[in-house]
């Protein structure tokens, strides 16, 4: 993480991915290691690097902090997370862009930033207390989510 990578007081936005895992009716949500949104749900997910497609992005993430194999991203939505501090200053600018994948085999096991992961019913996501950006996603695109199934 060289001066470059600085994802406080960024000096431009950072693109992230989230992956949408959908399996008889429940999602799979993994707690945050590190801010932001440290201790709270969301889906899967990190920033794309330098040289990868977003569609590279979501399945070497998923892989990464939940060690299960995903395939054909399917675009969903697009969030931003913009974060201004009492100063006025940009304190996180993220535009993150989730995707619905496949399941193609492993089996889930949390590391990277993941801190643990748990299937929730889509009935019960929003009694967990998830990151900002999660939560306006999943409010937007339930309707989608409940007819979603990542096993093929």
């Amino acid at each position: 993480m060289g001066h470059a990578l600085r994802r406080l007081y960024p000096e431009h936005p950072f693109v992230g991915v989230g992956a949408v895992i959908v399996r008889d009716g429940m999602i799979l949500l993994g707690k945050r290691r590190n801010e932001p949104g440290k201790g709270k749900w969301s889906i899967p997910g990190g920033l794309v690097e330098l040289g990868e497609s977003v569609e590279q992005t979501v399945i070497r993430e998923v892989k990464e902090e939940t060690g299960l194999d995903v395939e054909k991203p399917d675009h969903i939505d697009v969030v931003d997370k913009i974060d201004i501090d009492e100063n006025g200053k940009v304190r996180y600018h993220f535009v993150i862009i989730d995707y619905f994948v496949k399941l193609k085999g492993g089996s889930p096991k949390a590391s990277g930033d993941a801190a643990g992961l748990k299937w929730v019913a889509l009935e019960e996501v929003e009694k967990h207390e998830l990151t900002p950006t999660f939560r306006i996603f999943f409010q937007k695109n339930r309707m989608k989510l409940e007819k979603l199934n990542s096993c093929h």
